[in-house]
């Protein structure tokens, strides 16, 4: 299909002669995905229309208490400052955005009072604004009205450097005003295709500014916790909801411990992020106790080199922006390494149905996923480009270079799964003679959000890393960003800017500036395809797997679940079957 065609496809749905429904399928039969598909009419003017979700009940409460468990701990509940996915969950118990992604790729309003579009005026012709109308009538837990000052203030909160808000690349660089009491308009500086990012799905979650307001810039941290209770909202602002009159996230254990609670006991009603072999996981929904629950999106288990060196220190801060690793700045070191992972077998015989083998970043939507780029595994081809860099072997089979030994840590969170997986790379490893050692952290300290905490991820103080990255949104802008300059993760940021790996290009730079002013939806496809492609070539970032959410659900529990926004993005909604 060519750009013509598309422009008339739109056209067509813009003038009622062809359904919105009939275009998501012809675009899907040319690769791309339903999220992708409804962007895409978005960016053009065409206004999103998601689906009721389904409820049953008939009141609000009566359902009891809701058990979650989350056996990587939730640290805190400020969404500013969630750096993993499970303080963005428990945050979501209590604070919601203006807008959150549907399964579908479709913007549904939580405290919005309608999705902002052409046929509204809610989206400026030129790209340069869009006016979001708020719900009247939402009250907070406390009582007090939520109102366009809330907004106001969260998104002077989060773009506040001293407040070191992780979530500082959705508000730094748009302005936003209030309109009156239940209008705002957020202003940016360049045509803008992606306008549904500042207060939207993860990262658009709004805290209360009269409680909030004297914790601004450098006075607003909070202690770390590990234990999540919350009781029902009498005021909640959607009616019959929420069904259950209280929750609670428990912390702590493993995975495979956490998927038996729900799967083999039913102790629990759901179950986060079931890393967990799929053998182990088919063995035990067999008790029929619960489900498994897999459901597309577009995160993906990599492998991260250091670009910086770990173990120097320059004024203070380790993995300086000063330094280059000592190993890994040889291409060859990094070219030898994407060689020696066997994806094939780790998605075979470790992760089954819940994941796939990629050599891409970026995977989803379909019509930004690179089909150029492929992976490859060979110890022979690794032993040759590393021999002919000049990398020796010594009598104790480790090879050397100018002095150096190619050792190197390579750490993880404590997981079946990703052990296994570094077994795999090292096993293939040593025998292109390099030697790794293993690390792996407590899930709870890896992922804490806790900025004087030296053993999470962001610090990277370690040589290689392996995690899961998620992408919330539909669009790939956001995702995408963390491997721009802007977004390093230092000393001076509190290690809260999203390029943990210090990896550094000009033209990612350049080519990212130009997608998101772009408003050709084609055009700035093509972009982020350039993108995925420039830093998966460079070879300091390796992807392994693209992982599907897989979470554990008691049976008679109905939730409603999306591969684009946070798991409790409708916990108001979720209810039991009875």
């Amino acid at each position: 299909m060519n750009e013509r065609e598309l422009r008339n496809l739109i056209a067509d749905v813009r003038n009622s002669r062809l359904s919105r429904r009939a275009f998501v399928q012809k675009m899907i039969a040319v690769g791309l995905t339903a999220p992708m598909a409804g962007m895409i009419l978005s960016h053009s003017g065409v206004a999103m229309a998601a689906a009721a979700v389904p409820y049953k009940p008939t009141k609000a409460g009566g359902g009891g208490l809701l058990r979650l468990l989350y056996w990587q701990a939730v640290t805190l509940l400020n969404p500013h400052f969630a750096v993993g996915t499970k303080d963005q969950e428990g945050s979501r118990i209590f604070y919601e955005p203006l807008a959150g992604w549907d399964n579908d790729g479709n913007l549904v309003p939580f405290l919005a009072a309608e999705i902002p579009s052409k046929e509204n005026d809610g989206l400026a012709e030129d790209g340069f604004s869009v006016i979001w109308k708020l719900k009247r009538g939402v009250k907070w837990h406390d009582g007090t009205p939520f109102t366009a000052d809330d907004v106001v203030f969260n998104w002077e909160y989060a773009r506040n450097p001293e407040t070191a808000a992780v979530s500082i690349a959705s508000y730094k660089d748009v302005k936003v005003e209030k309109i009156d009491d239940f209008t705002v308009r957020v202003n940016f500086a360049k045509p803008t295709p992606f306008w549904a990012d500042a207060f939207v799905g993860t990262n658009g979650m709004i805290i209360p500014k009269h409680l909030f307001a004297d914790y601004i810039g450098g006075k607003s941290r909070d202690k770390p916790g590990d234990m999540v209770r919350g009781k029902l909202n009498p005021d909640y602002h959607v009616p019959n909801r929420p069904h259950f009159d209280t929750i609670e996230i428990k912390g702590g254990g493993d995975a495979v411990s956490a998927a038996r609670a729900v799967l083999q006991t039913g102790e629990y009603d759901y179950a986060w992020n079931m890393l967990v072999e799929d053998e182990i996981l088919l063995k035990l929904e067999s008790a029929g106790k619960g489900r498994v629950s897999i459901v597309e999106t577009g995160a993906v288990e990599f492998i991260m080199l250091n670009s910086t060196d770990p173990a120097a220190e320059v004024d203070g801060e380790r993995a300086s922006l000063k330094t280059k690793h000592p190993l890994f700045s040889d291409p060859a070191v990094r070219q030898a390494l994407n060689l020696l992972i066997d994806r094939a077998s780790i998605e075979k015989f470790i992760y089954g149905r819940t994941a796939t083998a990629t050599a891409n970043f970026l995977n989803a939507p379909e019509r930004v996923r690179s089909k150029s780029t492929k992976f490859e595994f060979s110890i022979e081809k690794a032993n040759a480009i590393l021999e002919a860099a000049g990398w020796k072997k010594g009598a104790d089979g480790v090879r050397a270079k100018d002095g150096k030994s190619l050792k190197f840590a390579y750490q993880t969170s404590i997981n079946a799964p990703r052990q296994k997986t570094q077994a795999i790379v090292k096993q293939a490893c040593q025998k292109a003679g390099i030697e790794i050692e293993l690390k792996s952290v407590v899930a709870s300290v890896f992922f804490s959000s806790d900025a004087a905490n030296p053993d999470t991820y962001p610090h990277f103080y370690c040589d290689a890393q392996m995690f899961n990255t998620t992408m919330t949104q539909p669009d790939p802008q956001i995702f995408m960003n963390q491997y721009t300059t802007w977004e390093l993760a230092t000393k001076d940021n509190k290690w809260q800017g999203r390029n943990i790996s210090r990896w550094q290009s000009k033209e990612y730079d350049e080519v990212y500036k130009q997608a998101e002013r772009e408003l050709d939806p084609v055009k700035r496809a093509a972009m982020f395809i350039k993108l995925n492609e420039l830093v998966v070539a460079d070879n300091y970032i390796l992807p392994v797997v693209r992982r599907p959410k897989v979470q554990a659900l008691k049976s008679d529990l109905v939730p409603h679940l999306t591969g684009w926004d946070n798991d409790l993005y409708q916990i108001a909604s979720w209810y039991r079957e009875t």
